[in-house]
């Protein structure tokens, strides 16, 4: 008999997995540091992920998985956590993504961010504030310890705008008005032009993920309010490249002028396997919204921003190479994830070998390994 599914939170609670997966044919499974690792071996059947299913699921979720296929909700289970829940249906089955939201909160030296760097971004008194990454990678852990600095330390009205609400803020110095897609208001778009009457400082948008929520948080961030958002994109350039193609050809002049404008900074960043003990750490690269990146945004010249990144050290801009050489240095990632996720592989193995941290004839072996092939390809033309 398979376990409950109070027993199988109850597991991923104590071994701190980021997701619990339930899928017909298998046994559950967690997501542990980045691996996936089952629980048991007995494989569910299509009637025990049903039972999973209208364990937790309300009765309007059930309705809108049988209409649409799917639904996403979230929930507070006992005081030990909060979930996100996608249900969904796969080959006529119900199968279920639970992602585990800790109650606690994460300083920004539990993150990896330095706190002098984050307090003179967060103190700002408008702009757009960007945390970017792919699925699964801590953005909403990021921005749920930028809001908690902010209800901390500052007097504001914060109002967030998620789908669903995941990291549950109590009022300490701030009002949190905390606001759920589909349950206090229909669209991010909506809920931002509403938020402009109810004397907001900063908004939280979960995620934007159409023209109209980005025209919305531009808009926001311009008129005097912090907005930070989310996108699944990486690297400060090709986010806002990214932001600027959503637009028609027509208007994306006009766009480059009021990012750059509004444009406060851009937190890229992934998760990577610890070496060092169990667990992942997180690697970023910082940018911060200067005259000269400005400009280049303007001037339709995102490509010179991860160099204009390398010259900003001084004021706390890191860049992703220089990050990931970091961790490396203090034994906590592999060489192969450096490699992997530099802008410049080369350079980075270069610096490495010149500081005596990798051996220097892995570098010479692929040169000559490169050369011949040139040669090769020459002789052959």
């Amino acid at each position: 008999m398979p376990k409950r599914i109070e027993e199988l939170l109850e597991l991923q609670v104590k071994e701190n997995a980021a997701d619990l997966h339930i899928n017909v044919g298998l046994p559950p499974m967690l997501r542990l540091h980045g691996g996936l690792t089952k629980i048991g071996n007995e494989v569910l059947t299509p009637e025990d992920t049903t039972n999973y299913m209208k364990a937790i699921t309300s009765r309007e979720h059930q309705e809108e998985l049988q209409k649409i296929g799917g639904t996403d909700f979230g929930f507070a289970f006992k005081d030990l956590a909060r979930f996100r829940v996608s249900v969904f249906k796969e080959k006529g089955h119900i199968a279920m993504s639970l992602r585990l939201i800790p109650y606690k909160f994460l300083t920004f030296e539990q993150i990896g961010l330095n706190e002098k760097t984050m307090k003179y971004l967060l103190t700002r008194p408008r702009g757009l504030i960007l945390v970017v990454g792919p699925t699964g990678c801590g953005k909403t852990t990021t921005l749920a310890s930028m809001i908690d600095w902010i209800n901390q330390n500052l007097d504001r009205h914060l109002i967030t705008i998620e789908d669903p609400v995941e990291y549950y803020h109590t009022h300490k110095r701030c009002i949190i008005s905390q606001r759920e897609l589909g349950v206090d208001v229909p669209t991010f778009e909506e809920a931002l032009r509403r938020g402009l009457r109810q004397d907001p400082d900063v908004f939280l948008v979960g995620e934007m993920r159409d023209l109209a929520t980005i025209e919305a948080a531009i808009t926001a961030a311009e008129t005097g309010h912090i907005v930070f958002a989310t996108l699944h994109t990486t690297g400060a350039a090709r986010t806002v490249d990214r932001i600027v193609n959503v637009f028609p050809v027509a208007q994306q002049e006009q766009i480059r002028v009021m990012l750059s404008v509004s444009l406060l900074a851009i937190v890229s960043q992934i998760l990577l396997k610890r070496v060092d003990k169990p667990g992942r750490v997180a690697a970023f690269e910082l940018m911060f919204a200067t005259n000269s990146i400005q400009n280049l945004i303007r001037e339709r010249k995102t490509y010179r921003i991860v160099s204009e990144i390398q010259t900003g050290g001084k004021m706390g801009m890191v860049t992703m190479d220089s990050f990931l050489m970091k961790l490396f240095r203090e034994g906590k990632i592999n060489l192969e994830d450096v490699l992997t996720y530099s802008y410049d592989p080369k350079s980075a193995k270069a610096e490495l070998a010149a500081e005596g941290l990798i051996d220097k004839t892995m570098i010479d072996l692929e040169a000559e390994g490169a050369a011949d092939m040139n040669m090769e390809g020459n002789h052959n033309g």
